[in-house]
C-alpha cells in the first residue's frame, strides 16, 4: 500500500501522508473506507507508531480522513479532500509563480510548461 524510500530525503511521516494522500485522491482509498491501524501499519513497515501518528493527524488535519476515538480512521469524502488540495496547491503555485516572475523568468515559458505537463496527460 504505502511504500518508504530511505534515500528520499523527505521525513518519513511525510512519505506516509503523501502516501495515503495520493491513494485517498486518485480513489484507490474511498470514502468511509477504514484506514489501517497506527499499530499494524507501523508494524508493516517497521517504523515508529508515533510517525504513523503524526502523518494521520496531518491527513486528519488536511481533511483527507476522520478519527473516530475508539474505532479508527476512516477516509472522508474524495471530492472534499482533493478540493481542499487543489485550493493549497493553487496557493503554493502562486508564490512559485511569483518567484519565478521576480527571477525573470517569461510568461512564454510557464506557458510552456503548462502545455508540457498537460500533454503527459
Amino acid at each position: 500500500m504505502i511504500q518508504l524510500n530511505y534515500r528520499d530525503g523527505r521525513p518519513i511521516f511525510e512519505q506516509v501522508r503523501d502516501g495515503f494522500r495520493s491513494l485517498i485522491i486518485s480513489g484507490v482509498l474511498r470514502e468511509n473506507e477504514k484506514m489501517p491501524s497506527v499499530r499494524d501499519l507501523a508494524s508493516s513497515l517497521a517504523i515508529n507508531p508515533n510517525t504513523i501518528q503524526r502523518a494521520y493527524r496531518e491527513l486528519e488535519a488536511e481533511g483527507y480522513i476522520i478519527s473516530i476515538p475508539g474505532r479508527g480512521s476512516y477516509v472522508s469524502s474524495r471530492d472534499e479532500a482533493a478540493g481542499k488540495r487543489k485550493q493549497e496547491l493553487i496557493a503554493k503555485t502562486r508564490d512559485i509563480l511569483r518567484e519565478l516572475r521576480l527571477t525573470g523568468a517569461e510568461e512564454e515559458e510557464l506557458h510552456a510548461l503548462i502545455r508540457e505537463e498537460y500533454k503527459h496527460d
